[in-house]
This record gives C-alpha cells, sequence and structure tokens, in this order.
C-alpha cells in the first residue's frame, strides 16, 4: 500500500506541473486528495449557489488516502465576479474566524484503497455569510512546519436584487438547427441603484459549468430605465456539442452502464469501459451535464463504503496531430492538464486514459485542445449538434460607482430543449 501510494504521489505531482489554471473551479493540489465535491443542500444536480440570509448549506467534502488523522483547516476568501481576490476584510463578509479545523471526519470502511472522508458545512456554528458574491474556501494542511495547501472548494452566495429572464435558441445569429445554441436574457433593475448599467452589471455564462469556455459580457445590446437587454450578440453563441457519455461503477461484482468488465488485479479493481468512437450524429441519452454521484448500491454510507477503482478510457480514432484529447466532466475540476489527457496508442489506434475513481455514476465527454489553446472543442469527437440538451448557468453580479465589490444579484439555471 505504501509504495503504490508513493507510486501515486510521484505521478500525480508531475500531472500537477503546467497546468491551466481556472480559479472558479474546485482545485486539488495533493496528490493524496481525491473527490474534492461542494454539494448545496444535499442535492448533487444544484447549481452551486446558496442565498444569503437562509437555511442553504453547502457541504464541501474530499478524500485522503490514509487512514492517519490529519489536520485540516480552512479559510474563506471573497472574491470577485472573475474570481480575484475582493478587497473585502474578513469582518465585512462574514462572522467568525478562519484557519478553523475540520472536525468531521471518518475512515473507510472494507474498502481496498484506504482513505478518510472529511466534510465541511457552510454556514455552521463557527461561520456566518454577511455578502453576496464568489467565494473561495481554502483548505490547508496544518502540521508541524507543513501549511501547504492541498485544495481549493468554490461556491456562490446570492442575494436576488434583480430580475433574470433568459431563453436558449438553436436559430442564431451564425446558424438554424444546425449545431449551435444562442442565449439571450435582459435583467431588470432598480434605475435609482444602477446608474450606468454598462459599467455596473456584469453577465457571466457557463455552459454545462465548463469554464474553459465561459463568457463575461459588459456593454448590453440594449438599455432602457430599468432593464438592460443581452441578445444577438455572437459571443452568447456556444458550439452545441453532443450529450454527454456516461458510465457506472456502481458495484465491483458486475459491469454496469458502459462497463465492458470488471477486474481485479491485486490490491485494486479495474473498470474497462466500452470503447467509444467519434460521434457523427446527435447521441440522445438522459445525461446530468457533466456531474457525478458517488454511489455504492449495497453501502449504508457511501461516503466511507464507496471504494477506488481505475477507469480505463479509449477513444478509437486516427492520430490528431497539433492538439490534444482530455477528458472532461466534474470529475476533472475542468483542467486540462496530463492527469486526464487521453494518450495516443499507435499500436491500438485509439486514444487511451486511465483515471482513478471513486465509485458511482459518471458523465464525460472528449474534449479537443489545440496547441496553444485554452478552450476545449467537442466537434472533433463529440460533435456538434443543436438538439443537445446543455444546461447554462448565468450569473449577474453588480458592482455600483465606487463600489468595493461585486455583489452577485441574480442567478438563473436554464437548459436547452428541442421546440
Amino acid at each position: 500500500m505504501k509504495q503504490y501510494l508513493s507510486y501515486i504521489y510521484i505521478l500525480a505531482m508531475l500531472f500537477t506541473v503546467g497546468g491551466t489554471a481556472h480559479a472558479q473551479s474546485n482545485k486539488v493540489y495533493h496528490p493524496l486528495i481525491h473527490t474534492l465535491q461542494t454539494i448545496v443542500n444535499d442535492d448533487w444536480l444544484h447549481d452551486d449557489v446558496i442565498t444569503l440570509g437562509t437555511d442553504d448549506w453547502v457541504r464541501i467534502s474530499f478524500d485522503h488516502f490514509s487512514h492517519d488523522y490529519h489536520r485540516f483547516i480552512y479559510k474563506i476568501i471573497h472574491c470577485n465576479a472573475d474570481w480575484s481576490t475582493s478587497d473585502l476584510f474578513e469582518v465585512d463578509y462574514m462572522d467568525g474566524f478562519n484557519n478553523q479545523p475540520i472536525e468531521d471526519y471518518e475512515n473507510s470502511l472494507n474498502t481496498t484503497m484506504l482513505y478518510t472522508h472529511y466534510q465541511l458545512d457552510l454556514p455552521n456554528d463557527d461561520i456566518q455569510f454577511k455578502a453576496s458574491g464568489n467565494y473561495r474556501v481554502e483548505i490547508y494542511l496544518d502540521e508541524d512546519d507543513d501549511n501547504s495547501l492541498i485544495a481549493v472548494a468554490c461556491f456562490r452566495i446570492v442575494e436576488p436584487e434583480m430580475a433574470l429572464s433568459a431563453t436558449i435558441s438553436s436559430n442564431t445569429d451564425i446558424d438554424t438547427n444546425l449545431s449551435h445554441q444562442q442565449i439571450s436574457f435582459t435583467v431588470n433593475y432598480n434605475p435609482n441603484e444602477v446608474l450606468d448599467p454598462s459599467t455596473e452589471i456584469k453577465p457571466y455564462i457557463y455552459q454545462n459549468s465548463r469554464t474553459d469556455n465561459f463568457v463575461s459580457l459588459s456593454k448590453p445590446t440594449y438599455i432602457s430605465p430599468g432593464h438592460a437587454e443581452y441578445t444577438h450578440n455572437k459571443a452568447l453563441i456556444f458550439p452545441a456539442g453532443n450529450e454527454y457519455r456516461r458510465f457506472e461503477v456502481i458495484n465491483m461484482h458486475y459491469a454496469t452502464q458502459g462497463v465492458d468488465k470488471i477486474s481485479f488485479f491485486a490490491p485494486y479493481y479495474h473498470a474497462t469501459l466500452y470503447p467509444d468512437t467519434p460521434r457523427r450524429n446527435y447521441s440522445y441519452d438522459e445525461d446530468h451535464d457533466g456531474r457525478y454521484l458517488v454511489r455504492y448500491n449495497l453501502a449504508e454510507n457511501t461516503d466511507t463504503e464507496a471504494d477506488y477503482i481505475f477507469v480505463h478510457f479509449r477513444l478509437n480514432m486516427p492520430f490528431r496531430p497539433k492538439g490534444n484529447f482530455y477528458l472532461t466532466g466534474e470529475f476533472t475540476y475542468n483542467d486540462f492538464t496530463p492527469e486526464y489527457q487521453a494518450i495516443y496508442n499507435e499500436t491500438e489506434q485509439a486514444y487511451e486514459a486511465t483515471v482513478l475513481l471513486k465509485q458511482g455514476a459518471y458523465d464525460f465527454m472528449y474534449l479537443w485542445v489545440p496547441d496553444g489553446a485554452t478552450a476545449g472543442q467537442t466537434g472533433p469527437a463529440e460533435g456538434n449538434f443543436y438538439e443537445a440538451e446543455n444546461e447554462y448557468q448565468i450569473y449577474i453580479y453588480h458592482r455600483p460607482f465606487g463600489g468595493r465589490y461585486d455583489r452577485l444579484v441574480a442567478t438563473q439555471q436554464i437548459k436547452f430543449t428541442q421546440e
């Protein structure tokens, strides 16, 4: 076990060097930390937003590959709309003190991979929030002289003060019912509180919570008193992609959806998925827009009884130069790092990747990232089809003239469905 974990440590350190950073995503910096999640109100399909002054709560959880106790502390940082650190002092955005320990933890039970599950609920008896906006929770290993950052979890707090209405159409400004989807939305506000919506209102739009292709806007298309309209804007046209591919590893004794076989090579399990091919047509499926659910169907407590398994992905297709394929989905933290890169196997004529994952149900795609690019493309492996039932998240921030931070004043999560 120790020898294998040492191998993981060395390999993972190589994986974390030189990757593209996305500050608005969860992020893991330590090779023995896995399955970092932020879940709102115990609903894995919920957006990562809680409402200020309500009973909403967010749970941050992760596994550490050891049964030994480690003291982890957390620090809550308020951020601007672009996830840079805001100018607020701690006393401005929360009641309570930072650098508190995470005291809710439990060892795994009957698993081949030994781990300790840690979780933190916010707000709690020690922390109450006072301001809306983006929040970054930094988690540190607080032991001896080692006070290293091991993970970052992100969520948002909204104070609904503006009305937001949005629509999605496959009749876009560049094609009609072909390969794109276009967002249009309207923000209604109090004209006594917003003097110049072009500079004070900041919209951010995401497709399936991806951070590589999000859009931030400045000027509305039309402005009237108390009304800002964002329409016929080419920045709001997204390649439609396809439905996410899916697989489940909810039991180690038999293969379930998307899994060709499950094998045990002592001391760990391996799941080989059915080979994938580039998709030339729209493929309808009841996916979950990139999310994953940790689940072991025989467990009383999935958090500590679900095991880890090496999942083997394969995309059969000719070699494609000048770029790389990466797995994408919530489980990759929207990262284009070597850990999630599919490497070409000349002998098999296929792109292959192996990722260590906790038992559960997963959505994923193969994104093509051209050399030098920061945004992934769905076209080469998944295709782009207007029918894809994508989910879009819209966040509206407001910073009045002279304001010290970006308040999150409206959100909407909207899903495209065929008309």
